[in-house]
């Protein structure tokens, strides 16, 4: 799907649409102090200027040691691990070895979506700690790490995937053919353990949309003695197909991807239980409404009883259902009601005693945990305060602590901290200013902490569950980068005009001088999920802004309401109309920069990806006396034109709410465009389809508005292979150069 490179570009010389055929680089005096001048070719070329995370990081069950790959060479690499209570490194298995166990390179980056996002894991350790199994496309390989011998379990020609080990270490289960499979360890015998799966109807495997959406990883779970299975089937017959279509090849051959739209057909999903040692399954009663989402599945401590959480369409409505394994019956423990929308998460968590669980809600305007026992009832709220439980990272049972990320120290950070599960005892974890995220060991006595701040790159350190550092497991210093001397970035709070504050940023050129007048660049996302001004590193998006700081720009961000990191509260003001609010807001931060003496008003642009693309053909369409021009990669013109699950949470439901489509889309405005409009779309962009650009220059044309469009063929949604970039970039540095 995805092409190598293109060679050349089209010239098309109608009314409304222009395709450079090429462009020189850019040329234009940059202001700095000193030190080396930022480039297109530098920011997304090797090596990264973000530095490179180590590869492969995973706990030994016992959580006494850390996996790690580590490259040798151009195309090899060992694997390595970290011995937790010292520190000290040593080689677990040579280069020669590795290679020699599973022949072919580690899968390569792709620019898929959905379950693409989160590519898997090479290798899983053993829950006894004794043995490895590592996966390729095709082929399962175990290796014994006493004989250091290893051998084939599966090798077949069709593509595998989702591959776990029992917890007996007796199996591994995988995904093939639509089905799942287990192979036995001893003998490595296949068996399926469904049949009944195709394209249409997918056993123990997700589709696009619940990984995209509900960010739901796996379609299968193990129960914790080994004796079963509980999967998802997911029906897509009536799931529209949409074409992704190959226009490198000369016959145009076209991918067929299930696309459920708002309005349209969902695939109805089924839980169900299967004996590993028995014939037949068992489908799990979710009640009558086969129109629902299945966000979560988790077995209880006991193997005999399963969590289910049952999500309405409408996504105002969550039930956490406990299922009898053995006979599919269910009972409803815990409704939550919200008359927005509810965010589903990953913190419910079963205590191995078996009568307490822990759980998150929004219900106060801000994600907290609490404490219920099987019934249903509220023994302790664990986390309190206007701030928001961003991850549930570990529980200590022996120890009777909570481990969570959160943003209580600021929204602008993430910090780790400790809690006693009746909510005594709040106590902070991680250190430094900036971001962090936690990777607790299984035992919970050490964690790799994940760092990272607006002025530096992530890093990763060990640390001992109380904060105390053990070792760094990989510095990512990046060298090259203090050479650059990028501009500081300044956070500030802008008021809204109905009295809001409102998180923002600003860079400044180098040698920034109050008494000159500036030209300014607003880079914006504005979605839910989503935060820009974050005191966290910002990779490729915040070295190009700082590259257009180096060329005399003032670059600003604002964090409209809709935007993440405030609680669910701040969130809610985009119900039923995407782009207004967040437009509104985007327009009081004009405002502010206007009362700058050192800002030229006359010379405001904007940009963003995705969300922000959205947010940029809003703010060209419907405030051009602000916004001269702009720069909209990827963006939503068209919310019919989107997935039902992201869509329908935010704008409600079809044919009922179509006056509320119609006024999210930015398409209906398209005539009013001024200024000057720059886009660029994948056409093979499974996320956002390339639809939307096409009927926005339909639009455009009919308006006759000029308009430049870079089509990148073969390219996803993030458009991100290095080549793609680099001439991406180079133009949009030098539209803002030529424009503003």
């Amino acid at each position: 799907m995805v092409s190598e490179s293109f060679t050349r570009w089209l010239r098309h010389t109608g009314p409304a649409l222009l395709l450079f055929a090429a462009f020189p680089p850019v040329s234009l005096a940059q202001s700095t102090t000193s030190g080396k001048i930022l480039t297109v070719e530098r920011i997304y070329g090797e090596p990264s200027l973000s530095g490179r995370p180590t590869r492969g990081l995973q706990w030994s069950p016992d959580g006494t040691r850390l996996g790690y790959l580590q490259t040798v060479g151009a195309d090899k690499a060992e694997l390595w691990v970290i011995d937790s209570a010292t520190g000290n490194r040593s080689v677990l298995i040579t280069a020669d070895r590795l290679a020699s166990i599973l022949p072919g390179k580690l899968p390569e980056p792709t620019q898929a979506t959905g379950l693409g996002r989160r590519p898997p894991s090479p290798y899983q350790w053993a829950h006894s700690g004794k043995a490895l199994l590592f996966a390729r496309n095709s082929s399962l390989a175990w290796f014994d790490l006493r004989t250091q011998t290893s051998r084939i379990l599966v090798s077949s020609r069709e593509s595998l995937a989702d591959a776990k080990i029992s917890p007996d270490d007796r199996y591994v289960s995988f995904v093939r053919g639509h089905n799942l499979w287990l192979v036995s360890v001893a003998d490595g015998k296949e068996r399926p353990l469904t049949r009944a799966g195709t394209e249409e109807v997918r056993e123990g495997e997700l589709d696009w949309v619940y990984p995209e959406e509900l960010k739901i990883s796996t379609a299968y779970w193990w129960a914790p003695d080994s004796t079963a299975i509980a999967y998802l089937e997911m029906d897509e017959h009536k799931v529209s197909r949409y074409p992704l279509v190959d226009f490198a090849s000369p016959t145009g051959e076209p991918e067929m991807e299930r696309y459920p739209t708002p309005g349209g057909a969902n695939p109805i999903v089924r839980v169900f239980v299967a004996s590993i040692h028995e014939s037949g399954v068992r489908v799990m009663d979710a009640g009558a409404d086969a129109d629902i989402y299945i966000p979560r599945v988790s077995w209880l401590a006991d193997s005999k009883h399963l969590a289910i959480q049952r999500l309405n369409r409408l996504q105002t409505q969550l039930d956490l259902l406990i299922a009898d394994a053995r006979t599919g019956e269910t009972h409803v423990v815990i409704t939550e009601k919200d008359k927005y929308w509810i965010n589903v998460s990953d913190d419910l968590h079963f205590l191995r005693e078996g009568t307490r669980f822990l759980w998150s809600s929004e219900r106060s305007g801000y994600r907290r945990l609490y404490l219920y026992d099987l019934g249903g009832n509220q023994l302790a709220q664990i986390t309190k305060g206007e701030w928001e439980v961003t991850t549930l990272d570990a529980v200590d049972e022996s120890g009777g602590f909570v481990y969570f990320t959160a943003t209580a120290k600021s929204p602008l950070e993430r910090q780790v901290f400790r809690v006693s599960m009746d909510g005594s005892g709040f106590t902070p974890i991680t250190v430094g200013d900036g971001t962090h995220a936690a990777n607790f060991s299984p035992n919970c006595q050490d964690m790799i902490d994940t760092y990272s701040n607006i002025n530096a790159p992530p890093r990763q350190d060990l640390l001992r569950a109380d904060g105390s550092r053990i070792a760094s497991i990989d510095g990512s210093t990046v060298p090259d980068l203090a050479d650059y001397h990028l501009s500081p970035v300044e956070f500030l709070t802008v008021k809204s005009h109905d009295g809001i504050l409102l998180n923002a940023m600003m860079i400044k050129p180098p040698e920034f001088n109050a008494q000159h007048k500036y030209p300014v660049i607003v880079y914006t996302y504005g979605g839910p999920g989503v935060q820009v001004v974050r005191n966290a590193w910002g990779g490729t998006n915040f070295l190009w802004n700082e590259l257009m700081a180096q060329k005399g720009y003032i670059i600003f961000a604002l964090d409209n309401r809709g935007s993440a990191g405030r609680g669910h509260l701040f969130e809610e003001p985009i119900h039923y109309r995407l782009g207004a609010q967040e437009l509104s807001d985007q327009r009081d931060g004009v405002a502010y920069l206007r009362e700058l003496p050192y800002v030229d008003a006359s010379r405001i642009g904007i940009w963003g990806w995705s969300y922000g693309g959205h947010m940029t053909l809003h703010a060209m369409f419907e405030a051009p006396q602000d916004f001269k021009v702009g720069f909209a990669g990827g963006p939503v013109a068209d919310w019919l034109y989107y997935d039902s699950i992201y869509t329908e949470r935010y704008l409600g439901l079809l044919p009922e709410n179509q006056e509320s489509y119609q006024e999210s889309s930015p398409v209906k405005n398209a005539e009013k465009l001024r200024g000057k409009l720059l886009i660029a779309h994948g056409t093979a962009d499974e996320t956002v389809h390339f639809a939307n650009t096409l009927e926005l220059i339909d639009e455009l044309i009919k308006a006759r508005k000029f308009v430049e469009v870079l089509p990148f063929p073969g390219r996803g949604h993030e458009v991100s292979d290095s080549a793609a970039r680099i001439v991406l970039f180079r133009r949009v540095t030098e539209f803002f150069v030529q424009n503003l």
